[in-house]
């Protein structure tokens, strides 16, 4: 879990438009990964970083601003008006 906040802590700290994060808490622990996507999240916020996340886990897709999911081959918006 601390390799992966550094890690993080190191692709905020040069301040980049885009962010890419494949699964970000897959290999954690619920408290370490929750207190990962937290902070990705806060900091997505104050820098106005774009974070493209690819996750399996629907708690971390709701908290998400736009939602795309790869349905029969084919990337398909989600309603967020549901």
């Amino acid at each position: 879990g601390e390799q992966q906040r550094v890690a993080r802590a190191r692709a905020f700290a040069l301040r980049p438009r885009l962010l890419l994060a494949d699964e970000p808490t897959g290999n954690l622990d619920a408290a370490t990964g929750g207190a990962i996507i937290d902070l990705m999240f806060e900091m997505n916020a104050e820098q106005g970083t774009t974070l493209l996340l690819v996750t399996h886990d629907e708690a971390i897709a709701s908290r998400c601003g736009r939602v795309l999911r790869l349905r029969s081959g084919e990337l398909v918006e989600e309603d967020s008006s549901a």
